[in-house]
């Protein structure tokens, strides 16, 4: 796996070199303002017989968001990204490497993973296992939990629970000394949601990606190492998707717009300028970013076909939007943030936190606001408590 180049889609072959001085500079910018990573590790023949490890992780909100995968196996987006981690919701998640097991399984959220589902769990866990030649099945469990009352579409639990895959899957099988190898931990949990890499990386995080990159060199690092954001507050209205979408049909077609490309050579410029902003504390420019790119996502997405338009978002969205024009407008600094589904994120800063849910109890729509902060990365939890908490007996 290590050094080896990824899938570059032939449409977009000729902006391959530009993508890759785009992230060059990106690389550049980070170090620059003293962000460093580690090695991707050897771990050939550091793999154990039996292990067992938990790991919780958090859901991630888009600043500039990504659709489409240049290669779906390893998961390498066409362009880099930057996501805040919400504490509205997590993921836990248990590991057990058993010899004694025939096959991978997985429960997830009370029930047996199959199909799809199980397949993206063992895609995973392979890729982990591949690192050392270990053939080792696993047992897993894992729930997503919500402050709310319900989850919705878009709140970013899918990267949560790649996330704490990738860790408690490395901790199990390497031990503490590879789970805190934050790149090894990253690269791994793209593997089932890309996003999980910055899932796994924590506050505000950009992941570096572009066709044909290695899989060790697509990962996440936090640029948020200060406290940066901590007066940030993240209110999460969950809505849910009327039309059941899926995220990986919205990957399949936003390459097929005419605005992708464009898309594509903007994000330089606009990355930079989220890292600076991160930086320094400068939320507002993250959640202008973070707004503005909510409507270039959805519209790309929606422009990907000539005959079955994937339309994600629901009314409540526009509304929502309309609402946040209004409060700017009467002096309130908040910005709406959407992924993938219709749910979406309010980012403002604590003092303007109290007139937002306001304002959104206020539009008798019936919508919950769930109050949260930016969250830190990826953490392996007691695992005794995990199975408290999973319902698992010993």
């Amino acid at each position: 796996m290590p050094g080896l180049a990824t899938a570059i889609p032939a449409p977009y072959a000729d902006l391959v070199e530009r993508m890759a001085t785009a992230d060059a500079d990106l690389r550049v910018a980070l170090r620059a303002h003293g962000l460093t990573w580690e090695e991707y590790p050897d771990l050939t023949g550091a793999a154990r017989e039996r292990g067992a490890a938990a790991a919780l992780a958090y859901p991630m909100q888009g600043v500039l968001k990504y659709h489409g995968l240049s290669d779906w196996d390893y998961r390498i987006a066409f362009l880099p990204s930057v996501s805040l981690c919400n504490d509205a919701g997590h993921t836990l998640t248990l590991v057990e490497f058993d010899p004694d097991l025939a096959t991978d399984c997985a429960t997830i959220n009370g029930h047996v993973a199959r199909g799809r589902e199980l397949e993206r769990v063992r895609q995973s866990l392979d890729a982990i296992r591949a690192a050392s030649g270990a053939t080792v099945r696993a047992r897993v469990m894992s729930r997503n939990v919500t402050r709310g009352t319900r989850m919705g579409k878009g709140l970013g639990s899918s990267a949560a629970a790649s996330a704490a895959l990738a860790l408690a899957a490395i901790a199990a099988l390497y031990g503490d000394e590879a789970a805190a190898n934050r790149r090894l931990v990253s690269c791994m949990a793209r593997l089932l949601a890309g996003s999980g890499c910055r899932s796994a990386a924590g506050g505000c995080s950009i992941w570096f990606s572009s066709p044909g990159m290695p899989h060790e060199d697509s990962f996440a690092v936090r640029l948020d190492d200060a406290g940066q954001l901590d007066d940030v507050r993240l209110i999460t209205v969950p809505l849910d998707s009327r039309i059941g979408l899926k995220t990986e049909q919205a990957h399949l077609d936003a390459p097929g717009s005419a605005l992708f490309r464009c898309w594509m050579l903007s994000r330089r410029d606009e990355a930079l300028a989220c890292i600076a902003a991160a930086r320094t504390g400068d939320w507002r420019t993250l959640g202008q970013w973070a707004e503005l790119d909510s409507m270039r996502l959805h519209g790309i997405t929606m422009s990907g076909s000539l005959e079955n338009k994937l339309i994600g978002w629901e009314p409540e969205n526009i509304v929502l939007f309309r609402m946040c024009n209004d409060l700017r407008s009467s002096g309130v600094p908040v910005y709406c943030s959407t992924d993938t589904g219709p749910t979406a994120v309010f980012i403002t800063h604590r003092d303007y936190e109290d007139a937002v849910v306001s304002a959104i109890e206020g539009l008798g729509l019936s919508l919950e606001a769930i109050r949260g902060r930016v969250a830190g990365p990826a953490r392996l939890v007691d695992v005794a408590w995990a199975r408290g908490e999973l319902g698992v007996a010993d």
